[in-house]
């Protein structure tokens, strides 16, 4: 058997539960004790219950956080630059493949939400170049 880690995080919506892996006991089973919960829309971590944290398990978490924050940050750009291309590709659609019919069906949503972007985009670059 190979050797597991320490701790286990479970990845859910805005963070994770944070379990204490244990294997050493008759069964040689593996038993999993919730000791902590992350929130990665506030950037941190508290015990879950009685738990007591340890300091190395402190570090464990916080390090995992941080490892977990830059992974979503950089998906979250890899989204928008997908979304670049496809706001390209359905400009190549709409010029050269879409039919009146389809057109019709999502002109007006794709204008107000083209138009809502571009207030926010606007208004975000007034905001950097005044500061």
């Amino acid at each position: 058997m190979t050797d597991l880690p320490e701790l286990y995080f479970r990845i859910r919506e805005n963070g994770a539960a944070v379990f204490r892996i244990n294997t050493a006991n008759r069964e040689r089973r593996i038993e999993m004790e919730q000791i902590a919960v992350v929130n990665t829309n506030r950037g941190d971590f508290k015990p879950q219950g009685d738990a007591t944290l340890s300091a190395d398990e402190e570090r464990v978490i916080g390090d995992w956080l941080k490892a977990r924050l830059n992974l979503l940050a950089a998906r979250d750009m890899e989204d928008i630059h997908r979304a670049i291309d496809h706001l390209n590709l359905t400009a190549h659609w709409a010029q050269a493949k879409a039919t009146d019919a389809q057109l019709e069906q999502v002109t007006d949503d794709l204008l107000m939400a083209m138009h809502d972007l571009r207030s926010v985009l606007v208004r975000k670059k007034a905001d950097r170049l005044q500061g």
